[in-house]
């Protein structure tokens, strides 16, 4: 399990080349305190992903001479090709049919050569590790790595920093390197509290089972949080430090997109607004004075979405 001084490594081995990324207060409706965004949407590449792969692969002899691979729904990918581009590696990246041709382009904008085959991630990933097994390609697993994992704890390092004293921080789930990485450096600290999509219930199930299970994804989400079982390593932090799982609509996704652009202007994809469905929809209900944080986690999103 990787501990606080894990993330503090990969913090200053990392600090340099990302996004410190914006803090804001919002007023919700129907909630008295204000919320806290923790605005990871504007990362460089459009997610938290690039934290874990410039952990993976600053200082990597193997990439510079076999290049890096990596399976991705989209975000993990571009990062992944951001990361390579930044420190002169070669990439190939392998999504599946399901990603949407916004984060299919922003991965190629990066330089790496795209593979887009199999029905959903594990399909792509089977295809990812036969390609690292046929070159002897660096992997860089989306969540389930120590590095990754430590890497996407950075995000609650900083976040701690910008505001000491949370209650309770609310993150999207998918295959859980996020959600391990921040539970991780936040321990007994914080309540942690995983949100996701009804029809991407990866770590909800693996609660209920007691175990990491497999599960069909689906919806909305399904190209960033659709991971078909939750990250070996996500799950054992999850097991004692995340506090609740809860579940949003499709419906309740995307009604929280379009509030986030309607009132302040920020784009992000339905994974990223995962968390203020929670919020939006009253699946979460703040007790009194409570301070939370909502981590906007990914913007990789058609703009024309939001021509309205």
């Amino acid at each position: 399990m990787i501990t606080q001084k894990d993330i503090e490594l990969a913090y200053a081995r990392i600090a340099s080349r990302i996004c410190r990324t914006p803090v804001m207060q919002v007023a919700l409706p129907d909630i008295e305190q204000p919320v806290i965004l923790k605005l990871e949407c504007f990362q460089y590449s459009g997610s938290f992903k690039t934290r874990g792969a410039f952990n993976s692969l600053i200082g990597n002899d193997a990439a510079k001479t076999a290049g890096v691979a990596a399976a991705s729904g989209g975000n993990h990918g571009a990062a992944v090709a951001y990361v390579a581009q930044a420190l002169g590696l070669e990439a190939h990246i392998f999504v599946p049919s399901i990603s949407a041709p916004a984060k299919v382009a922003r991965i190629k904008s990066y330089g790496a050569e795209v593979i887009q085959e199999g029905a959903n991630y594990a399909e792509a990933l089977a295809l990812c590790e036969a390609h690292i097994a046929r070159t002897g390609a660096v992997s860089v697993h989306a969540y389930n790595a120590e590095p990754t994992l430590a890497g996407q704890g950075t995000l609650g390092l900083e976040l701690e920093d910008q505001c000491p004293g949370l209650d309770t921080v609310l993150v999207a789930v998918g295959g859980g390197g996020l959600i391990g990485g921040i539970a991780a450096w936040y321990g007994e600290r914080a309540n942690i509290i995983s949100v996701e999509p009804e029809t991407c219930t990866a770590l909800h199930a693996a609660r209920a089972a007691g175990a990491p299970a497999r599960v069909d994804v689906s919806g909305i989400a399904a190209d960033s949080l659709g991971a078909s079982e939750i990250g070996a390593m996500a799950f054992d932090i999850a097991q004692v430090h995340v506090d609740d799982s809860l579940l949003v609509s499709d419906e309740a996704i995307a009604a929280a997109q379009m509030w986030l652009w309607h009132n302040h202007r920020i784009m992000t994809e339905p994974g990223g607004a995962t968390v203020l469905a929670a919020l939006l929809g009253g699946i979460y209900r703040p007790k009194d004075n409570e301070k939370i944080c909502a981590v906007i986690c990914g913007a990789n999103v058609d703009p024309a979405k939001f021509a309205v």
